[in-house]
């Protein structure tokens, strides 16, 4: 199994957390706030420079007002 730093779906996964806080009009410093993490962090995971673990995925998903169920289903084309 290749590391997913740059797969299509990593990628995809990216571009949709990011439409979803862009849809809320929220910064990465405020998402980053939210978390109790700097805005650094945000733009790594949003650049691709680092992987989401599944708990930070949760947390992400909750902060941006989402659900994590839904945030994967649409990644999965559900």
């Amino acid at each position: 199994m290749p590391k997913s730093l740059r797969t299509p779906t990593q990628q995809h996964l990216l571009q949709l957390l990011i439409k979803l806080r862009r849809s809320k009009n929220l910064t990465q410093e405020a998402v980053g706030r939210k978390l109790g993490r700097p805005q650094s962090f945000v733009a790594k995971y949003e650049g691709g420079e680092r992987r989401l673990d599944v708990i930070e995925f949760v947390e992400i998903a909750r902060a941006l007002g989402a659900d994590p169920c839904d945030v994967l289903n649409e990644l999965l084309g559900k």
